[in-house]
């Protein structure tokens, strides 16, 4: 499996995935993808065989859901205010622990930092429209 970071993301989530065995992880920054449209990097993605990392869980799940395969989605999700490079390292880690786990082709992992500051884990299929 190997995960491009999405923009809205720090790259330093790509070293965590390459120290946690994903050498082929990214940004898609570092792809010449910085500024693209959505749909352009789902394409991207879905073509290379990458597992998607976003915090833009409204519309790549939309993007996602319309592919009849996918290798996976990951939402790195926090309560507003709550943004911060630490939280995002944090979540991004809970994340592989549940991949490692549970495998994600075809599903989406949506890892939510709450406003109680809890952590909750949603890992569901995807469902082509």
């Amino acid at each position: 499996m190997k995960f491009p970071i999405d923009e809205c993301l720090n790259p330093t989530l790509a070293t965590i995935a390459r120290t946690r065995g994903f050498p082929q992880s990214t940004h898609v920054t570092w792809l010449g993808l910085r500024s693209r449209q959505d749909w352009a990097i789902v394409r991207r993605a879905v073509d290379d065989g990458y597992a998607l990392v976003t915090n833009d869980s409204a519309d790549f799940t939309f993007l996602m859901e319309r592919e009849p395969a996918h290798p996976g989605l990951v939402c790195v999700n926090m309560a507003p205010g709550l943004m911060s490079l630490a939280t995002q390292q944090a979540l991004f880690e809970h994340a592989l622990g549940r991949i490692a786990a549970h495998g994600l082709a075809g599903q989406i992992l949506e890892v939510t930092l709450t406003p109680a500051r809890t952590v909750r884990m949603d890992l569901y299929p995807s469902a082509p429209a």
